[in-house]
C-alpha cells in the first residue's frame, strides 16, 4: 500500500512524539526546532524506510549498522547488546544487519547502510577477519569516509581501527592451564586456516609446545560449529590427545560430543577448553573451562572509537588489544593415560 504525505507525517510525528506540525518544519528546513527534534525527526525517516527530503540527503543519518555473521554463537547477541545500549545512550539508533545463508551478504548490507546515510559500522566476527574473502565493500567504505571499527583481529591493509582480544594470550592461558594438569599430548582446534584470530592462536600454540618440548600437538582446522568440533576431535582423538583448546565454546561442545561418542569421559579421559565465555556454558554437563572474552569493555571501546572517528573525521588504524581471561569450571582436570585397549576403541569410532 502506497503511503501518503499525510501517513507519514503521521507515522513520524507518532514514533518521535511530536506534533505533524513539526515534522513538517524539520523536513521543509523551518526554523523553530530544536536540533535534539531535528535529528529524531530525520532518525524516525531513516527507520520508517522514508527517503529524506532532497535538501536533507547530504547529511549522515543518526544510525549505526552492527555486522554479525550470525545470532546462534551466544557471543555475537551479547556483543550486540552491550554495543547497541552504547550506542544508545550516545543518541544513535543502532541497526542489526547479519548475515544468513541465501540472505543479505555484508556488502548488500554496506550497499543499505550507505543508502540509508549511516553515521558508521561496527563489524565483528565478519569477512575482515578472513583472507580469501571479499573485501572491496570495505574498501567502499573507507572511500567514502564512513567511520567504521572491527571486532576481533583483521586481515593487513583495511586501515580501520580495531578491539580485539588478545589471541596469543588466550592460547597462553589455555595452554598453561593444562600443562599444569600435567597434559603432555594437547591438541588445537581452530577456525578456517584464513581465520586471522585463528592463526594468532596457532603461532602462540606452537611457540608454547615448542618451549614445552612436546612431541604429540596435532593441529584440526574446522568451521565455526557443533559439527566441525565433533568431526575435528574425532580425528584427533585418534592421536591420543588428553587436552584440547578450542577457538570458540561451541566448538568445545563439539569436541566434548565427540569424546563421549568415542566411549571417553570429560574430564577424565579428556580435558576441553573453549573460548568466549558464552552465557549459558555454566550451565552445560561438565561446566566449560573457557577463556572468557571482555565483551563490555570491548563494546564500549568500540563505539568510543566509532564516535571519536565522527568528532574528529580522523581514522587511527590502531589495534586495541584487551586481555582474555581464564575461567576454570569442570570440562578440565588431571592428565591420565589411557590403555592400548581404550585407544583402539576410540580410533575405530
Amino acid at each position: 500500500m502506497t503511503r501518503t504525505p499525510a501517513r507519514r507525517l503521521a507515522e513520524v510525528a507518532k514514533k518521535v512524539g511530536v506534533s505533524e506540525a513539526t515534522v513538517s518544519r524539520v523536513l521543509n528546513g523551518k526554523a523553530g526546532v530544536s536540533d535534539s527534534t531535528r535529528e529524531a525527526v530525520l532518525t524516525a525517516l531513516d527507520v520508517l524506510g522514508y527517503e529524506r527530503p532532497t535538501q536533507l540527503r547530504g547529511e549522515r543519518a543518526r544510525l549505526v549498522g552492527l555486522v554479525l555473521p550470525e545470532l546462534q554463537n551466544p557471543i555475537f547477541p551479547a556483543l550486540a547488546e552491550v554495543i547497541g545500549g552504547a550506542l544508545a545512550q550516545r543518541g544513535f539508533t543502532p541497526v542489526l544487519c547479519t548475515r544468513t545463508a541465501g540472505g543479505l551478504s555484508e556488502a548488500d548490507y554496506v550497499d543499505m547502510l550507505l543508502d540509508q546515510h549511516a553515521s558508521g559500522v561496527v563489524f565483528a566476527g565478519g569477512h575482515f577477519a578472513e583472507l580469501a574473502a571479499p573485501h572491496d565493500h570495505y574498501r567502499l567504505l573507507h572511500r567514502r569516509g564512513i567511520p567504521v571499527v572491527l571486532i576481533n583481529a583483521a586481515i593487513d591493509n583495511l586501515d580501520f581501527p580495531c578491539v580485539s582480544t588478545d589471541d596469543a594470550v588466550a592460547a597462553g592461558q589455555s595452554f598453561r592451564h593444562l600443562a599444569s594438569l600435567g597434559h603432555e599430548r594437547i591438541g588445537l582446534l581452530v577456525g578456517p586456516e584464513d581465520h586471522m584470530p585463528s592463526r594468532r592462536k596457532l603461532s602462540a600454540f606452537v611457540r608454547h609446545v615448542e618451549q614445552a618440548g612436546f612431541s604429540v600437538a596435532p593441529v584440526e582446522h574446522a568451521l565455526f560449529s557443533l559439527e566441525g568440533g565433533q568431526a575435528a576431535t574425532t580425528r584427533m582423538l585418534r592421536q591420543d590427545v588428553t587436552g584440547i583448546i578450542c577457538a570458540s565454546d561451541v566448538l568445545a561442545l563439539g569436541a566434548i560430543r565427540a569424546v563421549r561418542r568415542a566411549g571417553l569421559d570429560v574430564p577424565r579421559d579428556v580435558s576441553v577448553v573453549g573460548y568466549d565465555d558464552s552465557g549459558w556454558l555454566n550451565c552445560t554437563d561438565p561446566p566449560l573451562t573457557t577463556i572468557r572474552q571482555p565483551i563490555e569493555s570491548m563494546g564500549k571501546a568500540a563505539v568510543a572509537l566509532l564516535v571519536n572517528q565522527m568528532e574528529t573525521m580522523t581514522v587511527q588504524p590502531e589495534e586495541l588489544l584487551f586481555e582474555p581471561e581464564l575461567v576454570v569450571r569442570g570440562s578440565t582436570g588431571p592428565a591420565t593415560v589411557r590403555s592400548a585397549a581404550a585407544v583402539g576403541v576410540q580410533a575405530v569410532g
